[in-house]
């Protein structure tokens, strides 16, 4: 894993998290630092803002994503590998993104000449979503407009959107 000492020394961190078969876990771990699985197997946000103001960046709820704050705020290259569902991202990715609130503060401050929270690990590089499924164009506009919205309310200097007809194609293409 990179390490925040290790952020400072000027090492990338990667993280990838997907909606894809745990199968998928281990080829995909070699391309990068830190594998958030979105299987399902995790309690929704319960929208007690603990992760903000009672136990910064980390959940109450105890399961594997207790501390997703922790690494997707350290992110500084965040891919997500999603099912598109109606031009947006799947019900596990989504979740997986409700639970990391805390990597913002409940203060607030101006980015991209606009009202956003306080990002209690810094800015990020790049958020690149692989999409793959069906999906119609307009499915893709609003995709795409999702991501960059995404991106800019999370930090990243830059978003990035890429479709695929599969999953294995998706990563392949990392």
């Amino acid at each position: 894993l990179c390490t925040p000492e290790d952020r400072t020394k000027g090492k990338m961190m990667r993280v990838i998290l997907h909606d894809l078969d745990s199968i998928y876990s281990e080829r995909l771990l070699k391309k990068c630092d830190v594998i958030i699985e979105a299987d399902g197997r995790y309690a929704a946000c319960q929208g007690c803002f603990g992760c903000w103001v009672k136990h910064p960046a980390e959940c109450f709820m105890k399961d594997k994503l207790q501390k997703a704050c922790h690494i997707l705020g350290r992110a500084d290259e965040l891919i997500i590998i999603t099912k598109n569902l109606y031009g947006t991202y799947s019900a596990n990715i989504k979740k997986v993104m409700d639970r990391s609130i805390g990597t913002s503060t409940p203060l607030s401050t101006y980015r991209a000449w606009e009202m956003h929270h306080t990002l209690r690990y810094g800015k990020h590089d790049l958020m690149k979503v692989l999409v793959y499924g069906d999906i119609t164009e307009q499915e893709k506009a609003t995709f795409i407009y999702t991501a960059e919205r995404n991106a800019v309310n999370n930090g990243y200097r830059a978003s990035e959107v890429l479709f695929f007809d599969s999953p294995s194609e998706a990563e392949r293409a990392l």
